[in-house]
This record gives C-alpha cells, structure tokens and sequence, in this order.
C-alpha cells in the first residue's frame, strides 16, 4: 500500500511539472517576464518630465502608455538645453516609477541654453567645452542628480564643434581631431565622471554614441578610450528614413554597423541600442529595431516618450513584432552574424569611403565591422580608412600570404604611405584619387545608361589584373572592380562620400545626398556580392537593398528594405531539401538545394534548416 502510495505521489508530482505554463495574455507581463533577455526602454527628456510628471495624472498615464507598449525602463533626463529639473520633482518621479515596478536610470543631454554654459562657434548647436562656464555649469548639474540615480546616462553630445578663440588658444599646434579628443576625454573625467561620484560613490555611468561613426574623431568622441572611463556604452542605432533627405539618406545597415564596430571597441562593457521617431514611418521605425537586435543589442531604448504621448505607427508594429524581437535577440546572444571582417581603426579618415560599410552591406554583403585588424579571416574589406594603420602594409601581405581573400578600395590605396607593393600586388598602378561621376556602364558588352550618378574615386591603370566591371566616364572605359590574376586580390573603385560632399550641401554628420551605389543593376550586384562572399558557404543573386545576415548556428536573416516586391536565389551546399522561415512559421522547398524566393517589401525572412 505504501509503495502504491509514493508511486502514485510521484505520478502527481511528475504531471504536475510537466504542465504547460499558463499563456501571458497582456504585453507587459511577457516583457516583463522576459526582461533579462530582452527589453524595451523609454526615454523622457527634461522638458517631458516637467510637462508630463510633475502632476500625478500625467505619471499614471505614464505608465499605462509603458505597460501598454512593454517598456520596462525609463530613462529620467535631467537637464536639456537650458532646462534643469528639480531635485524634487526628479526624486518624486524615480520613486513613482520604482515603485510601480519600472527601472529607472539618470540622463543628462549637455546641450547650451539659456544660463547654462557657452554655445560653440561653430555649424552646429553643441557646448563650448573649453570654456569654464560650461565646465562648472556642467559639474553643477552632475553633482544635484548623481544622488538621485543608481545609474545614470550621457547622451549624444559630449561632444564639440567649437572653432573659438579660445578654442584656438588651446588647441595651439595640435590637429582639431587631436585637441577635441584630448579635451572631450578630460572633461568626461572631471565634469561628469568625478563629480558625479564624489557625492555617489557607487553610481554606475554609461556614455551613449550617436550614429555618425565615420567622423567621432572629428568632434572629440574617443571611441577608444571612451569606454575604459565608463562602466558601459550604449548605441545610436537610429537610421531612420533611408528614402529621405531629412536625416540624410542613411541606410539601414549603419545600425547594425555602428553597433558591432563600437562593440568590437568595448567588449563586454556594450549595452543597449537607441534610436528615434524622427523621420520614421512605421517600416522605418521597426527596422532600426531589428539591426539593433541583429548586431547584439538585448536592450532596445526609444525616444522619447513624447512620441508616445502624441502616438506614432510604429508603436503597434513594434507591440507585434515584440515576440520575434525578442526571440532573434536570445538566439543572437549565443550566434552572433558572422560574415566579412571590415577593419575601420579607430580615430581614421574616411577620405572618399564615408559610410561605406552601410552601403556594401546593402548589396547583400553581411559585413562585420572590426577596429583591430582580423589577421585570421578568411576575407577581408580594406576601405581608406584602413590606410590609418601605421603597419597595414605588412598585416595585408601576411594575410595574402596566407590565402586570405582582400578586397580593397582604390582610395585605400591611394592613401597608402608606402611604394606601392600592394598596388602592385593587386596588379595595378598606384591610383591617384580624382573623384568622377559615371554615366553609363557596360553589361554584356553593351552600354547602360544610369538612373542616378555612380561616383568613381580614382583612375585606374590596369598592370597586370583583370577588369570585372567596367564604368563609362565622358566617354572613356574606367575600371570599376579589379581583381589580380590569381584571383586573390580585388580593387573596388567606389566612391561614397568625402569631406568635400559634406561642405558642397552643408552637411557635418550623415550622407548628404542619395548614391547611385544602390541603384545598379542586379546583374552588377551579383558580381560585386560574388567578390567579396565567394568564400563563405552560402550564395545569395538578389537586387541592391537586400540584407543578408548568417549567424553562427547557420541560420540566415534576410531583409528587402526595396519598395517593391523582389526574387532572390539562396543556395549552400549544406542545405537539405527544406527550410523553415520562423518569422511565419512556414516551411519552404528547396529544388537542389537552391531556394528561390519572392519577398514582400520592406519585409523580413529568417531561415532555419529543417530538422
């Protein structure tokens, strides 16, 4: 009897751990049961916690508004633009927010306004950061908050574009680069840093860079040092609208390229990503969420919360996708993307590269940005600013020595401080950068007008290579990729952007006008792709403006940012006779081991193989 007893106790309790957990019906308590994986962050400027949580019915609708679109997190802003919050109201609202069972961090947005420090001289509106009043204003606001938080954030702007006098002075006989990287470090120390923990010891201190990576070192950002004074970093990911002029064009893989270059920089101290409404349709908002995702980030921050107060379209796309978000943010904790290393140093000149990375990676290209030279990959991307490496030349002919595919482009080249061994190694004469618009290229044989400019960096004088794509310039044949006769080394002569584009339009920070890059035929496209993914185990043929992101465990992530409908082709030798799109839960056929595939605009496949 006993023993019929415990067996039938054992049964019981059996069944009842192999019960299903009960379904989470409302977003919120999903979010939050999922929060140390994955989450969603809001963040309040100064002026929002004024107008909207200093009265108890603007913090409850606060956070009904959060608990209704599954943030977790709120950012508190402390002082922006000449606005600082009192300490009262700042405390009222942190213990609001705790106690109704939200995080809370700290921020701060360092930029002038009225009797707060000194505006720049300069393009834009930043501080004056060698000026005392600017300083000791600061360091004031630093030491009234730092009390309040456990944690506590810096936006985008410590930073500084000052051309003053006084600047000047300082600065003496350094580069404006050298001297704003100098300054901006010291004052993250002595203002922020310091101050901020004489009076909170223990308060943990994250800086936030903003998207434009390709020219941090022009304003002072030190993406190097940087992250060894802060305990993390966090990520402008904000792409916005890749279609329109406003915020410049920028392609959506910049998220993903910003992120993994500055983590590739901060190790583990790497946190979450952030990016905005602005310039944002629904399609527009939902993408910066799945490329901050796809290069790592497990924190999603949005702003700001008065976007939620006046409602946007992207809300209810992102409360849809909050489960596919969430479950591609585990998967890629454990699998990262993996693809082409594309060494950027740190602190390097673009020239005529600028933002290159983002457009390559639009050509279906999944390039994985590196600020250390990756001697061990099998491929590797050398735009100009790889040329900033005082040693490139040797780490490249150890590479080749190795077997490892290089595609280089021509203003690397041209940049290159040395007798032209890899010119000569790529069989092609040093080129000398003189920046050109095609108007026509060749297919087949024959000539295709463009649509819109394709820009050139160089000429090219062909030693011993062979060309693989060629440009019609004021009539004249013009090289546009190259490779040696070995088929190992390959020459891009692209041009993106340069410093003289950005002043031809007034621009300082994001690209300054569409680029016929993405507009070539897909004919070309797949013939560029082929140069640089040959080595890797899958092949993609599809249009510009498709994404193709592997992971490690062997999934593949595609995305049609196009307007239109588009065909692509997928095959790998490792491929059986299916896949599965988790995305719709659908299983696709394969005919030998090739998938073909018609992807809906702006939409998204992420495929598994078949068990």
């Amino acid at each position: 009897m006993k023993n019929i007893l415990f067996t039938s106790l054992i049964i019981l309790v059996l069944s009842s751990c192999d019960e299903p957990k009960k379904p989470v019906d409302d977003l919120y308590s999903l979010a939050t049961s999922q929060k140390e994986e994955f989450k969603l962050s809001v963040y309040a400027t100064a002026h929002s916690v004024n107008n909207h949580f200093s009265t108890e019915a603007g913090r409850r609708e606060a956070v009904s508004l959060m608990r209704a679109n599954g943030i977790t997190k709120i950012y508190i802003e402390v002082y922006r633009g000449g606005l600082e919050v009192s300490t009262d109201l700042l405390k009222l609202t942190k213990d609001y927010f705790n106690q109704n069972g939200f995080e809370v961090t700290g921020a701060i947005a360092t930029v002038p306004g009225k009797n707060y420090g000194l505006r720049q001289e300069g393009p834009l509106g930043w501080f004056n950061w060698q000026n005392k009043k600017t300083q000791n204003d600061m360091k004031e606001v630093m030491i009234n908050a730092a009390p309040i938080f456990d944690t506590f954030i810096i936006d985008d702007f410590l930073c500084t574009g000052d051309i003053s006098d006084e600047s000047k002075k300082a600065k003496d006989n350094k580069s404006w680069p050298d001297y704003r990287r100098e300054l901006m470090i010291n004052i993250a120390s002595s203002v922020f840093i310091e101050p901020a923990r004489s009076v909170n010891p223990d308060l943990h201190m994250i800086i936030k860079y903003p998207q434009w990576y390709d020219r941090f070192h022009l304003f002072g950002y030190d993406v190097e040092s940087g992250p060894k004074l802060f305990d993390e970093v966090w990520v402008g990911t904000e792409s916005r609208g890749q279609y329109t002029q406003r915020f410049g064009f920028v392609q959506p893989y910049e998220g993903f390229v910003n992120y993994r270059w500055i983590s590739s920089l901060s190790g583990n101290k790497i946190g979450g990503a952030w990016f905005d409404h602005g310039d944002c349709d629904d399609l527009d908002f939902i993408e910066q969420a799945y490329q901050s995702v796809l290069a790592g980030a497990t924190e999603l921050v949005l702003f700001n919360y008065g976007n939620f107060i006046n409602g946007h379209k992207g809300h209810h796309r992102l409360r849809m996708e909050f489960e596919n978000l969430s479950q591609l943010a585990k998967t890629i904790k454990n699998s990262p993307v993996t693809g082409i290393s594309a060494y950027k140093p740190p602190q390097s000149d673009a020239g005529g590269d600028l933002y290159i990375m983002d457009y390559i990676g639009m050509l279906g290209i999944p390039l994985i940005p590196v600020s250390s030279y990756p001697e061990n990959a099998h491929t590797i991307f050398l735009p100009t600013q790889a040329a900033t490496d005082p040693t490139i030349v040797t780490k490249v002919e150890a590479s080749i020595k190795s077997g490892a595919r290089i595609i280089m482009t021509s203003g690397f080249l041209a940049k290159l401080k040395d007798d032209s061994v890899l010119s000569k190694k790529a069989g092609i004469s040093k080129p000398l950068i003189k920046p050109q618009s095609v108007e026509a290229i060749v297919i087949n044989d024959s000539i295709h007008p463009l649509e819109r400019s394709l820009d050139l960096e160089t000429e090219l004088e062909i030693q011993d290579a062979s060309i693989i794509l060629t440009a019609i310039v004021d009539g004249r044949a013009v090289p546009f990729l190259t490779k040696n006769n070995n088929g190992q080394i390959y020459v891009l002569n692209s041009h993106t952007f340069s410093d003289a584009d950005f002043e031809a339009v007034g621009e300082v920070l994001l690209s300054p006008r569409e680029l016929g890059l993405l507009d070539l035929p897909k004919t070309w496209v797949d013939i560029v792709r082929e140069a640089f993914n040959a080595n890797l185990t899958i092949k993609l043929s599809a249009p510009s403006r498709v994404t193709m992101q592997p992971l490690l465990n062997g999934d593949i992530i595609l995305y049609n940012y196009n307007k239109k409908d588009i065909e692509l082709e997928l095959s790998s030798n490792g491929f059986k006779s299916e896949l599965y799109n988790v995305f719709e839960d659908k299983e696709l056929t394969l005919n030998n081991k090739v998938l073909s595939l018609q992807i809906k605009p702006r939409s998204k496949v992420w495929l598994q193989k078949s068990q």
